[in-house]
Order: C-alpha cells, then structure tokens, then sequence
C-alpha cells in the first residue's frame, strides 16, 4: 500500500464530508467511514463517497450473534468495502461466519480492545491482564477463525506483528506529538505505528479538525 492514511472521515453533514475528502485526497490512501456516518447517511453516503475514488473502509465493529452478523455483512456487498471491521471479542464462530459471508475483495478485521480504554477499563468490565494481554490474545483468536487482520493500538501492533507476519493491522488512535490526546488512551504516532507493522493507519481528527486540512495531512504524509 503506497499510503496507509485512511481518514476517519465521521462528520455529521454528507456535503461537508465529502469537501474534505474531496480536498485531501491527494495525501491519503482510502477513507474510513464508521458508525457516526452509516447510521446518518447509510448505503446512498457510502455510494456518494465512493465516488471520490478512494478504497471504502467501513468501521461498523458488528458483534452480535453468528448468523446475525453474516448476514449483515451479505448486507454490504453492494458497497464493495475493501475493509470491514467486526469484534473480536464476538467469539470464532461469529468471526469464521463474517469471514465467509464477506466479498471476494473484503478484508475482515477483527477490533481487539478500542485504543479509548486502559488497563483499568477493562478491570471493570471483567477482563483480567492487561489491555496488551486482551490484545494479543483476541490476535491469536481472530488469526486462527481465519481473519485477515485485526484493529489494535500502536502500542500492540509490534507485538502481533511479530507473531502473525503476513497479518493486515489497522491502527486508529494516532496523534502527532503536538495534538490533543481527546478520548484517546493508548496512543502514538502514525511513524512509530508503521515502523511497527502497521498496514493502515487511521486518523481523524489531526485532519478533520486542523485550520488547514491538506496542510495536516501532507505534514502526516511527509513523516511516514
């Protein structure tokens, strides 16, 4: 991939959305639409983003029961995504079933533990060991139901890249060192992140909220 950068493009206006996709495109390599877009703008948003000419990432982390989740995912072969992503944490059977029911072309990520948790997050939701520990051992999960990747923090990424050497590794919750942490916990840079493994690197708001958009991501783009 000539340029991991997948903007997290979650802005609430189709209109709005699509000018800056539009005026960036030059200095990313796909878009990633999440839940914040799907729900508003559903299948007739993706269509008009698509347009743009860009690989389609859909952040929709679907976790429900096997046959719901496949099914789901037959739901969006119309939108041809070249990534989706599901939980991990839904068990293999779900996984192996949104693998198979997913389009020829659909690379399958499984999400381990959201880089806006710690250690004492999942302390209190019942996971024993540390946010690393419940990454790794979701990795070895998602690998052998025969995903093609996972979502993890950078933090991890290096870590599973070791032991899964042909894995395709989302990393979202990348902040250059002088942006604003926000909800994120387990961060670092998109450099530190590729130099790790990181196959895609998502960003968001160092693009989206920056006072000159193309200006931030060429200045992302250049580090890498």
């Amino acid at each position: 991939m000539s340029n991991p950068i997948y903007l997290a493009l979650d802005l609430p206006r189709l209109d709005a959305a699509e000018a800056l996709a539009r005026k960036v495109k030059g200095h990313i390599g796909g878009i990633k639409l999440g839940m914040e877009f799907f729900y508003a703008h559903g299948h007739h948003g993706v269509h008009e983003i698509a347009k743009i000419g860009l690989p389609i990432f859909l952040d929709l982390k679907l976790h429900d029961i096997p046959n719901t989740v496949a099914s789901a995912m037959q739901a969006i072969h119309v939108l041809e995504p070249a990534i989706v992503t599901i939980h991990a944490s839904g068990g293999r059977a779900m996984m192996e079933d949104a693998k198979a029911a997913a389009g020829e072309h659909c690379k399958v990520v499984g999400v381990t533990v959201l880089t806006s948790l710690d250690d004492d997050d999942l302390t209190a939701v019942g996971v024993g060991g540390t946010a690393h520990d419940q990454a790794m051992r979701l990795a070895d999960l998602a690998h052998s139901a025969g995903l093609d990747g996972i979502v993890c923090s950078g933090q991890e990424v290096g870590s599973v890249h070791r032991q899964w050497k042909d894995g395709f590794f989302v990393v979202p919750g990348l902040r250059l060192p002088e942006s604003k942490q926000g909800d994120q916990k387990r961060i670092v840079t998109p450099r530190a992140a590729r130099d790790a493994g990181a196959s895609v690197l998502v960003i968001g708001r160092p693009i989206s909220r920056a006072e000159d958009p193309v200006a931030a991501a060429r200045a992302i783009e250049a580090t890498l």
